[in-house]
């Protein structure tokens, strides 16, 4: 403890001051006690995930926040694509889980990722229309002449699987507008500024009742698989591998599975 301060008067503080500075004091230590405890235990793991996970993964980081007392998971969900062009210009995260191996790899072209990336989960597309399918929709075919058509840009993982998807069903889509990430595609569905989209069947899975959802032929054969991988210079590597590995755990592909995910 400090010394206590001598009177302005040269002589030591009387007993009634003496107490009153020792009761400040002894106020003052929980609340500078409680400040490190704070500090100590703020231990944010941020991740940087694929659109098309963002109810699955919610769901894994209570899991595994519950593995790991003091942990918080914090997420930033958007494209893949979006997410890489965010590392590539700073941005602070520990961990990235791309909609695409392709996406991850520029990731790991430009040293944005330290550890092998490792394939969680895997993914398919169809397409979705508004419950009552007001534009007769019936496939990825003619019936979308004339009809409002969403889909994902092609430098996103989503949008670069339609692409393949329309190719092999020899269809020449003509979207009305094209979108940066998957949950946009869903949201023009569900609020009815258009007719159909193309998305994952883990998106149309979590939509509901909202949507009607149409297989697409030939989706079994453009297959997205989701890797994972830490993020070069992360100031938590450890947890950033921890949490890698509990997504590729049993109870992390429980729960992707829960939302309709393939096994990797």
């Amino acid at each position: 403890m400090p010394a206590l301060p001598p009177h302005a008067n040269g002589r030591p503080p009387s007993a009634r001051r003496l107490a009153g500075m020792l009761g400040a004091l002894a106020l003052l230590a929980p609340a500078a006690l409680t400040g490190c405890a704070s500090q100590q235990s703020s231990d944010t793991l941020v991740v940087f995930a694929a659109a098309s996970l963002t109810q699955a993964f919610p769901r894994i980081a209570q899991g595994f926040e519950k593995d790991h007392p003091g942990v918080t998971v914090k997420f930033s969900f958007d494209g893949s694509s979006s997410l890489v062009d965010q590392l590539a210009g700073g941005a602070d995260a520990d961990v990235f889980a791309s909609a695409d191996q392709v996406t991850m790899q520029r990731a790991v072209d430009q040293k944005l990722v330290t550890s092998t990336p490792r394939v969680f989960a895997t993914n398919v597309l169809v397409l979705i229309t508004p419950p009552d399918n007001p534009g007769h929709i019936t496939g990825l075919n003619a019936s979308l002449a004339g009809r409002r058509l969403v889909v994902c840009a092609p430098q996103v993982p989503c949008g670069d699987a339609t692409l393949k998807l329309a190719r092999l069903d020899g269809v020449t889509l003509k979207p009305v507008s094209q979108t940066t990430n998957v949950t946009d595609v869903v949201g023009a569905v569900t609020t009815g500024e258009a007719d159909a989209g193309v998305v994952y069947t883990t998106d149309a899975t979590a939509a509901g009742s909202k949507v009607r959802t149409i297989a697409i032929p030939h989706s079994d054969q453009v297959v997205n698989r989701y890797p994972i991988a830490t993020v070069a210079g992360s100031s938590r590597p450890g947890e950033a591998q921890a949490f890698v590995d509990y997504v590729t755990s049993p109870a992390g592909r429980a729960v992707l599975s829960s939302y309709g995910f393939g096994a990797p």
